[in-house]
């Protein structure tokens, strides 16, 4: 049986997106939270193994090249996200949103518990490049629904809530990753396989609203030079975004803080700053990208600047947080900023570009703060000039035309 729905069952009612074909109502708390859930998959696999990856790179002491091996094991899936989301964006669109996202779901279950079998750090690589897959088309599958089947407020809010639940499951997961490492480099690996009753609900929860093709059958071309200027902002977001969550241990251990808990506690105080920022964003999006993306970037850019130039730890922690709220905020209205102009055929690709950009913000930001700071003066003075940088992004977007 096809997963679409008669065309009449895919009209968005005003504020509510498509509706479900049986019912004829919009989509109920249950898939939303499928979709929040999946949506957490890729945080899952970007920070769960962040604790044991000296252990992990211990254990295959003996691999040549291990030393640069070892890191990829951690950063390899956000490279796959950043070069095929626009893939998955373009299948979404093509063959349906929930066919693709039930089995990504799937291979992302089997992928990311293969490492518990194998003694190889290249098989080990090897599997973590089939989990980004898995995650582009999860990332592009999950934001895409929840733009079609909302609008209006209501899209504003579940863009909000996807970034307040996918950064505090980070937190989460960064410590459960500490804790479930901390005796085998293998154990946290098993996480993942909570991806297997997330396939089998969306399967069950989950519909796909009819995309109507174009006049010669084939899906209409996006408006690339309306979304040109979006999309490379948002590759800026994405580095600006990932600066403080990356960056702060360094910058702290440069301040003297040496100890794993405190600078854990410090991060997740910086974590939460993140959250309250999407939780602002509903209550600010009537007032439209022209106020939301200067606000963002520039609370960004002076958090950063902040913690870059901090003389002692209190005020690098202030920085942290006042930087996190900026990015907290920054992300739903990037997103929104893209999708909002899209139709229902667009929408899969434009979400899939739209990831593919801030993912590939996301893995040159490490290697941008290392080249900036061989230039200067260490890592904050590079964490500054990040800050500078998203400032003069608030200070160009102000002066766009922005719908």
């Amino acid at each position: 049986m096809s997963e679409t729905i008669p065309a009449a069952a895919a009209v968005a009612a005003p504020d509510t997106g498509a509706l479900h074909p049986s019912t004829g109502r919009p989509a109920g708390k249950p898939a939303i939270a499928v979709l929040m859930a999946a949506s957490c998959m890729p945080i899952l696999g970007a920070v769960l193994l962040s604790p044991v990856l000296p252990t992990l790179q211990r254990a295959f002491a003996d691999t040549p090249g291990v030393d640069a091996l070892a890191p990829l094991v951690l950063t390899a899936p956000a490279l796959v996200i950043a070069l095929l989301a626009p893939v998955a964006g373009r299948i979404v669109d093509a063959v349906g949103r929930k066919r693709l996202l039930v089995g990504s779901l799937v291979l992302y279950a089997i992928l990311g518990t293969a490492p518990v079998l194998l003694d190889s750090l290249p098989a080990v690589l090897a599997t973590r490049v089939g989990v980004g897959v898995a995650e582009a088309a999860i990332m592009t599958c999950c934001t895409t629904l929840i733009a079609d089947y909302s609008a209006g407020a209501r899209r504003a809010k579940l863009f909000g809530l996807q970034t307040i639940v996918t950064t505090l499951a980070a937190t989460v997961f960064f410590g459960l990753g500490g804790a479930l490492g901390s005796n085998d480099w293998r154990t946290p690996f098993w996480l993942y396989l909570v991806a297997l009753p997330l396939a089998g609900l969306a399967a069950v929860l989950l519909w796909t609203p009819t995309v109507p093709p174009g006049t010669d059958g084939a899906l209409p071309p996006l408006p690339w030079r309306r979304m040109l200027v979006p999309l490379g902002i948002s590759l800026v977001g994405g580095i600006v975004f990932y600066t403080p969550i990356v960056e702060l241990s360094y910058v702290l251990d440069d301040l003297g803080v040496t100890e794993t808990a405190a600078i854990g506690g410090m991060a997740a105080l910086a974590s939460l700053a993140t959250a309250a920022g999407a939780a602002s964003f509903p209550r600010l999006v009537a007032r439209g990208p022209r106020f939301l993306l200067p606000t963002a970037f520039g609370l960004a850019g002076i958090g950063l600047v902040v913690m870059g130039l901090a003389p002692v730890v209190p005020v690098a922690v202030l920085g942290a947080v006042i930087a996190s709220a900026g990015t907290g905020l920054m992300l739903p209205s990037l997103l929104t900023w893209v999708v909002s102009g899209l139709s229902l055929a667009e929408r899969g690709r434009g979400t899939g570009r739209w990831t593919a950009a801030l993912f590939l913000g996301e893995f040159l930001c490490p290697l941008l703060v290392i080249a900036v700071s061989g230039a200067l003066s260490g890592i904050a003075a590079a964490v500054a000039v990040v800050g500078v940088l998203s400032v003069v992004v608030a200070v160009v977007v102000r002066q766009l035309r922005l719908a």
